[in-house]
Formats: C-alpha cells, sequence, structure tokens
C-alpha cells in the first residue's frame, strides 16, 4: 500500500484501544478524497467491521457521526460509541487489542498474511509476524516487536 499522509498505525490508541484511531482517520480521509484507492474497497470490511461490531455500532453510522463533526476528537468519538453502543471495560480492551495485534500469527488469518508477504517479497528479516505488522511495514513505518 502507498504511504499516505495523515494515516495513523494500526497500533495508534485512544482509551487504550488499538485500531480505533485508524479507522477514524480512514473516514475522514476518504470523505477528503485522500485516501489512496487501495484502500477504499475495503472501508468498512475487516478490520473497519470487527471495530464496529466490538463497540457495537454500525459503521455507516460511525462515518456519518465522523464527518458531521469535522473537529471531533479520538476521545469524543470514543464517548459516542458507548452511547450508541457499549461500554468498553479494561478487560474488554485487553482482549480487543491482544487479539487485533496478533491477528495472522497461528490463527486463519496467517493464510493472508504469507500471501501478502509473498507478494510483496518481504522475508523473515522484514520482522513481520502478524497482520498490524505487515500494515506497518508496508506503510512505510517499522515492524513493532512489543506486547500490549
Amino acid at each position: 500500500m502507498p504511504i499516505v499522509p495523515g494515516l495513523r498505525g494500526p497500533y495508534e490508541t485512544v482509551r487504550g484501544m488499538v485500531y480505533l484511531p485508524r479507522l477514524v482517520d480512514k473516514l475522514r480521509l476518504h470523505a477528503r478524497g485522500q485516501l489512496h484507492a487501495d484502500f477504499v474497497n475495503n472501508l468498512g470490511k475487516a478490520f473497519d467491521d470487527r471495530c464496529c461490531q466490538y463497540l457495537g455500532i454500525k459503521y455507516d453510522e460511525l462515518c456519518a457521526w465522523v464527518l458531521g463533526q469535522p473537529e471531533v476528537t479520538d476521545e469524543q468519538v470514543c464517548v459516542w460509541a458507548e452511547a450508541r453502543g457499549r461500554k468498553l471495560s479494561p478487560n474488554d480492551i485487553e482482549i480487543w487489542n491482544g487479539f487485533m495485534t496478533k491477528r495472522g500469527w497461528r490463527d486463519e488469518a496467517n493464510e493472508v498474511l504469507v500471501r501478502r508477504l509473498k507478494e510483496n517479497g518481504l522475508t523473515e528479516e522484514a520482522g513481520i509476524e502478524t497482520m498490524f505488522d505487515y500494515i506497518e511495514v508496508d506503510e512505510g513505518r517499522p515492524a513493532r516487536k512489543k506486547a500490549f
């Protein structure tokens, strides 16, 4: 994928929860026509969909609300999501982070990860063990080795 200015990586957090800041960035960048076409086909799908389902909200409602509030902060997105969906406990966030940061490592998504690595000519030396690592490296950031 190309590097997209203003698109945070999947490890970025709000209230300790990974991925949600990236989802918000994708919504805003797409609305401004600044999200590369490679990202558009998966808007509202894959990790976006998992995040919304975990929060108990609908992707389309999140999209409409975020775009209707141009200055809304990540924290305010969480408050809105809690009011519409469910409030996440520290344990819920730990479970979410553990699942998402390990996706592709010893699970059914590993096949996709291996395929993407081969397609991009990436080897073990790249330090990629998970889908989040792949996204980081693919977008020009170093793979992370730190657990949450």
